[in-house]
């Protein structure tokens, strides 16, 4: 774990903005976050610039990666995914090769909406939603543990989301 660990702090190793956000772009963030369908004027209007220098701002947000694209939140329980699961996976060995094929393999299952490496009792951690119980037991049959190089797998419902995925907190940037 520790290999991984060096791994992929050595690729992040960087935890602050690559480009150095003011104000307005904080501002440009927050209001984007909570509403994507802003028009520009709009959103010029909205933190206080003209448009043409909002767009700029927005277009270099947009190259500079900040801004990784714009989404429709969705109900899960609406479009027929009523349960969400959070999968802890321990692999057998912690070989760069052997992650990256994991990483690859889980990244390509549409259950799976998030994956994050972690430290603690699991190597892995995955976000799974599933229409039902039984859905999850054949994902789980099926596909998880046929995963390269699982060794556990632990598995933990969501009785009720009592606060969905929400806009970054952007306090920490300049005001």
């Amino acid at each position: 774990m520790i290999g991984i660990l060096n791994q992929f702090a050595s690729r992040n190793n960087n935890f602050m903005p690559k480009r150095e956000l003011d104000g307005y772009d904080r501002r440009i963030l927050e209001a984007l976050q909570h509403n994507g369908r802003l028009t520009n004027v709009e959103l010029a209007e909205q933190i206080g610039l003209s448009p043409s220098p909002c767009l700029r701002r927005v277009r270099l947000l947009e190259e500079a990666g900040v801004i990784q694209g714009y989404e429709a939140r969705l109900a899960p329980d609406e479009v027929g995914l009523g349960l969400t699961v959070f999968v802890g996976i321990k692999v057998e060995r912690h070989h760069e090769r052997d992650a990256a094929e994991f990483r690859k393999e889980v990244s390509a299952l549409p259950e799976v909406i998030a994956a994050h490496l972690v430290s603690g009792e699991s190597d892995f951690l995955l976000q799974v939603v599933v229409p039902d119980l039984r859905g999850y037991e054949r994902f789980l049959l099926d596909t998880l543990l046929k995963l390269p190089g699982v060794k556990d797998i632990r598995s933990n419902f969501a009785i009720q989301t009592v606060k969905p995925q929400s806009p970054l907190p952007l306090d920490h940037l300049a005001r």
